[in-house]
């Protein structure tokens, strides 16, 4: 039998097992209420807001005519009025928070906790066994230990309210509003001419 050589060369890098880097445990970005990318995305609602009145306009509700139109008006109405739909989901979580008292004073705790973190953070770093915790692990934290809180307080039936509730006024709103009547009112013009007929 003959000898046959392998060659093998290169070069391994071994990471020690326990040893972390600090951007392990770091967000990609910092989701943050007061960043400008949230308040510009906020802006971006407030300005595209439709005019409320034209929103509620009870003239302008009709019944579809076929299956086809009822999903191509719901589209439109959708991407027409989504900042207004997104009011009405807002105004509906206010409403539920305000009837529900032991889930505001939930949400004013952990909201006044994370609070609290930051004004701490500003000051000096939080550091827990020795290691320096960022201000999105420290809000993790704060998220974590208020899930008991929320749940006692009926959370969870309170989303699934309010995202029932949203979907359910914003679907009824987008199949019965006729949005003809506002974009192609020439459309809406010969449409009720066929219906009459």
């Amino acid at each position: 039998m003959a000898d046959v050589e392998l060659g093998v060369s290169g070069s391994i890098t071994v990471q020690q097992p326990f040893q972390t880097s600090k951007s392990m445990f770091q967000l990609p970005m910092q989701v943050s209420l007061s960043s400008p990318a949230a308040k510009e995305w906020f802006g971006q609602r407030r300005e595209n807001i439709r005019p409320w009145t034209a929103f509620v306009n009870t003239g302008n509700f009709r019944t579809p005519s076929s299956i086809p139109r009822l999903s191509k008006r719901i589209m439109r109405n959708v991407e027409y009025f989504q900042s207004n739909y997104f009011f009405v989901f807002l105004g509906l979580f206010a409403y539920c928070l305000i009837t529900s008292p032991l889930l505001l004073i939930a949400v004013a705790a952990s909201l006044g906790a994370c609070y609290i973190l930051s004004v701490q953070n500003a000051e000096k770093k939080v550091t827990v066994f020795g290691h320096e915790l960022s201000l999105a692990q420290q809000y993790g934290l704060v998220a974590v230990c208020s899930l008991p809180l929320f749940y006692l307080a009926g959370a969870g039936a309170a989303l699934f309210w309010v995202l029932g509730a949203s979907i359910f006024i914003i679907t009824l709103h987008a199949a019965f509003y006729n949005i003809d009547a506002i974009l192609n009112p020439d459309d809406d013009r010969i449409d009720l001419m066929m219906e009459e007929v």
